[in-house]
């Protein structure tokens, strides 16, 4: 390390060649990584969803959950399992172990549940799939006093170009019904014309479908034949037949049935203002930027709110966006104000010019990080601000150590270029090793294992790559500039002043290390206390000289010029 050292301050350029690769590679990184509110990671749980509709939670939980529970239980790498029975719904969540592999687990369980043959005839086909979380970025009502439909229809068109702008591709409806069909038929009816409940289901299902015919072989080519009936409006299930008689007349499914193009029935609603309304939902890849998916977005609202239909509205009311801002406002709030705290703290006591160099690593060092951030799978986050502002009071305190030797050795007489080279030298140990043991204590959040290691273990990676460019920039990038730093003028009134303040600044705190500090810590060194350990009363008599442990104290005292200290149980 003393090689390089003196390699870099005796060779500016390889210096400053250094810095301006650690900063140009962390401003291009600033604007090519993607932003995100929170790291992305994984959450190693197996979810298994049935649906069981019209059914109570207790039919749920005994026909379905009980049986799939059993069904799973013995599968390797299961660490726990919940399950929730809700009406017309089972969840079960089979929470894996941390070593358990994520896809045999998977596959082995759904092969377990499709097994199942005892699931009530009304179950429908079961949804296995590793949990994740997903990432939104924003929320928009779309409130007004209009139709479900019109609402439902509106927002489907909303979703469907925002879904079209470059770099949005995650865009849900919720707090809306899904379309039904009901087809309601009387007791009456049926009896009137000699059918049964089940006649009409029959008609329907065997009526309402698209059915392949086959294929013929023609002179030109193949022909392929498919009949297409299947219904998607209740205007186009009025028509199905349900019953012909023998003289050739047809009864149709709306001469007995009342049929209803609607929703779904249920309470799911929502207003926003107290107004009907429904909320779409923008979410996040991994691959997508946080940021830049809510500018697009709220720039698309901007252009098509004046063009939607006449009382109906589109608002931002939910910006996750803004927090990663705020964050990043901190930031910068408190590294520019810690940057200029520690300048001007520093240029009371040493040059300006040092001062300068000195602060300048807290900069150089955060861009040394960002610039490694596209190679360790780092992305801009709340977690990695948060770590940036844990680590910002550190990186200036090895450049403070260097920069203070060094100005030392120059008021000792020694040129620049040696003073830098023996300064850095000198405490090179120290700082390193005081650098190591504060990674050493980041170091847990990135071993120890759990589910949440993914998600915290970014702070540690961020304050670890931190520290290390610290010690980049102490030690082979500051000496360098401060060996073949300018020479100031100090031609300047303001100059002159405050040149006349350091130096008596500089003078007063020298003088209290040489007049106070000095011979305070010689003496204390010289005359360091005595700690004796005495489970006897102070006053104890020893039955050989008479004498008591306070007076035993004192006689030692007196021979060896010592100042003893006397701990008992009743000092």
């Amino acid at each position: 390390m003393h090689t390089a050292i003196a390699w870099f301050t005796r060779n500016p350029v390889a210096a400053n060649l250094l810095m301006s690769v650690l900063c140009v590679g962390g401003l291009m990184s600033i604007f090519t990584l993607n932003q995100e509110e929170f790291p992305s990671f994984e959450i190693p749980i197996v979810s298994v969803t049935v649906p069981y509709l019209g059914a109570a939670p207790e039919e749920v939980e005994q026909g379905v959950c009980v049986r799939i529970e059993e069904a799973i239980e013995s599968v390797a790498g299961i660490d726990k399992i919940h399950s929730i029975a809700s009406e017309g719904m089972c969840m079960v969540n089979a929470e894996l172990e941390i070593d358990t592999d994520e896809v045999v687990a998977l596959n082995e369980i759904k092969g377990r549940v499709d097994g199942i043959n005892s699931f009530p005839a009304e179950t429908e086909t079961p949804i296995v799939s590793m949990l994740a979380i997903q990432r939104n970025v924003l929320y928009a009502a779309l409130s007004g006093d209009a139709d479900e439909r019109i609402l439902k229809e509106v927002a489907q068109q909303l979703r469907d170009d925002l879904t079209a702008i470059e770099g949005v591709s995650q865009v849900g409806i919720d707090y809306i019904r899904p379309y039904e069909i009901s087809i309601e038929v009387s007791e009456y009816a049926l009896r009137r014309h000699g059918i049964t409940f089940d006649d009409v289901s029959h008609a329907v299902r065997n009526s309402s479908l698209d059915m392949p015919g086959g294929s013929i072989k023609a002179r030109d080519g193949e022909i392929l034949i498919r009949s297409k009936g299947q219904a998607y409006w209740g205007e186009e299930f009025e028509d199905i037949v349900v019953l012909t008689r023998a003289d050739g007349t047809r009864v149709t499914l709306d001469e007995i049935a009342d049929i209803r193009d609607g929703f779904e029935e249920g309470d799911l609603s929502a207003r926003f203002n107290g107004k009907p309304a429904v909320v779409l939902k923008v979410s996040q890849l991994d691959t997508e930027d946080l940021m830049q998916i809510s500018r697009d977005v709220k720039a698309y609202i901007g252009r098509v709110g004046p063009s939607l239909p006449e009382g109906l509205d589109l608002t931002v009311w939910t910006d996750t966006s803004l927090e990663l801002e705020e964050r990043m406002d901190v930031l910068n709030t408190t590294a520019l104000g810690g940057l200029a705290l520690v300048l001007i703290v520093l240029a009371l006591f040493l040059r300006f010019r040092l001062a300068m160099w000195v602060a300048a690593g807290i900069p150089i060092a955060l861009l040394g990080t960002i610039a490694v951030f596209p190679y360790v799978d780092i992305l801009i986050s709340t977690m990695t601000v948060l770590a940036f502002i844990l680590v910002l009071g550190i990186l200036v305190d090895d450049a403070i150590v260097v920069g203070e030797r060094v100005y030392s050795h120059e008021q000792a007489g020694k040129s620049r270029v040696q003073a830098a080279i023996d300064g850095t030298r000198e405490v090179s140990v120290p700082v390193i090793f005081g650098v190591l043991t504060t990674m050493a204590a980041f170091l847990p959040i990135i071993i120890v294992p759990g589910t949440m290691t993914d998600f915290f273990a970014v702070i540690g990676h961020v304050v670890m790559l931190a520290l290390v460019f610290s010690i980049i920039e102490s030690q082979l990038i500051l000496p360098a500039h401060l060996a073949h730093r300018k020479r100031g003028t100090g031609r300047g009134r303001f100059a002159s002043g405050w040149n006349r303040l350091q130096g008596r600044l500089s003078g007063w705190l020298a003088r209290m290390g040489s007049d106070y500090y000095a011979p305070f810590l010689a003496r204390a060194i010289a005359k360091r206390p005595q700690v004796l350990l005495c489970d006897e009363p102070t006053g104890a008599l020893d039955s050989k000289t008479g004498v008591t442990v306070l007076e035993a104290i004192a006689q030692v005292n007196a021979e060896l010029g010592t100042t003893a200290v006397l701990i008992t149980h009743n000092a």
